[in-house]
């Protein structure tokens, strides 16, 4: 489509049914007039007019009226996610508290996955953060790779680099088991269980990917799925089932079922096709069988639905009454 979000229009378009079109038509009232801000119509009285601009504007009478308080967040010239406020009498977009981005288009988290933040950070609470502090134990180094955090001991240090790290001239005492799954190596959409004390991710049921970036399910619009199949609940499936009526038959073409009517058969293929009635061909008559031309004329020719007749060269008349010209 051309647009999903206003943001992919122009600023004085909208997008309205997945195209970028004028939001004014037809908004605004008697005597007023549109103008778009950051894809939102704002209705506003012709010049000398007061009154509601979405329904109808006047002329103010010659008594002296209070000014009407016109509130410039209504309607809001904010983008997603953003919040208005009025601030000497105009209006201030910001956006909604732990996003960021333009108010006056788009609000969003900094991140939603790791991948969306740079290598040496994780994405925490839709914050890219430093994954590190409070994971390692004592005498151990935190060092992020690939987004995870990686706990190793102190040069000289040996033991559990999550919980404690001893001088090698030290013998450790005996440390209880650490989780692998604390914190989980997994991404999004995924489970983390404990497999001969490493950590193992897998994907939740019914979605898909490596569990150790992110899952995501089957599909989300039919562009994920073969041609031949449509995304239905996450699911690529034959569209197909249920289509078509009687005798009808179902083909699926870049993702949208098409329902045509058996060969021989004609109607609605979406309710019921019925037999194509026999054609009855015409009955085909030889208007020269039998011969209209008499006696003394020459062999008749047919020329379309007409049988054309003539004379012989040494008679006179005309067929089927062709004589000779004497007789005694």
């Amino acid at each position: 489509p051309e647009c999903v979000v206003n943001s992919d229009c122009p600023s004085d378009k909208a997008c309205i049914n997945r195209k970028c079109q004028d939001p004014c038509p037809g908004l605004c009232g008697i005597n007023a007039y549109c103008r778009v801000r950051n894809h939102i119509p704002i209705c506003v009285c012709n010049k000398g007019y007061i009154g509601d601009p979405f329904s109808e504007c006047r002329r103010p009478p010659t008594t002296t009226r209070r000014p009407e308080v016109i509130n410039p967040c209504n309607p809001s010239p904010c983008g997603t996610n953003a919040v208005c406020s009025e601030r000497n009498q105009a209006a201030s977009c910001t956006c909604l508290p732990g996003l960021q981005g333009n108010p006056y288009i788009e609000c969003k988290p900094e991140c939603t996955i790791n991948q969306e933040c740079p290598q040496n950070l994780a994405c925490i609470a839709n914050k890219c953060k430093d994954p590190c502090p409070g994971v390692c134990g004592v005498h151990a180094t935190c060092e992020v790779r690939n987004h995870y955090p990686n706990c190793r001991c102190d040069p000289g240090y040996e033991g559990d680099p999550f919980s404690v790290c001893y001088r090698k001239t030290t013998p450790p005492p005996i440390v209880e088991d650490v989780n692998p799954c604390i914190p989980s190596p997994c991404g999004s959409n995924a489970r983390c269980t404990e497999r001969s004390g490493a950590a193992s991710c897998q994907c939740i049921p019914e979605y898909f990917g490596d569990p150790y970036v992110a899952c995501r399910p089957e599909c989300v619009v039919n562009s994920d799925c073969p041609s031949n199949k449509a995304c239905q609940r996450n699911k690529c499936i034959d569209p197909c089932p249920g289509t078509c009526g009687i005798n009808a038959q179902c083909n699926v073409r870049n993702h949208i079922p098409t329902c045509t009517c058996l060969e021989g058969y004609i109607g609605d293929p979406f309710t019921e096709c019925r037999l194509k009635p026999l054609a009855i061909e015409p009955v085909v008559s030889d208007p020269c069988d039998p011969n209209p031309c008499g006696p003394n004329s020459n062999p008749p020719r047919t020329i379309g639905d007409r049988c054309q007749c003539s004379c012989l060269p040494e008679m006179i008349g005309s067929p089927p009454n062709c004589r000779p010209e004497c007789v005694v």
